[in-house]
């Protein structure tokens, strides 16, 4: 198998591969789910559910596409499966965050001190505005 492989890697097929859009198109579409991944560490109140919405929906749309196009295109397939993971998680944090109290357990379970500091810059705020 592994033979078969690096014979591939040496014909004129694959170099046909590695330098057409059918290859790098994916590669740079990698960027969405490497930022989507990457945004599972920030706080769930910068989350945008519409934004979330869209971006799990198109995903899911071209692994749809991925999958039924012949030849099966792999490497777009687990992109948007990644993507679509990523994203379906954000929009779970998000809908905890703002419908489900997860918003208020994080209000609760904060120290006076850091209360009494956001309490000071949201009355920064309204008094600039």
């Amino acid at each position: 198998m592994a033979s078969q492989f690096v014979r591939w890697l040496q014909s004129p097929a694959a170099r046909e591969y590695f330098f057409s859009t059918h290859f790098w198109v994916q590669v740079a579409n990698w960027g969405l789910p490497l930022a989507a991944l990457a945004d599972l560490r920030k706080d769930e109140d910068v989350i945008s559910g519409p934004m979330t919405t869209a971006l799990a929906s198109y995903s899911l749309v071209f692994m749809r596409f991925a999958w039924r196009v012949q030849p099966r295109n792999y490497l777009l397939f687990a992109c948007h499966a990644t993507n679509a993971t990523a994203q379906l998680t954000q929009g779970g944090r998000f809908v905890n965050y703002w419908y489900m109290g997860g918003k208020d357990k994080r209000e609760a379970s904060k120290p006076i001190a850091e209360k009494a500091a956001d309490a000071v810059q949201d009355t920064a705020k309204t008094a600039s505005k």
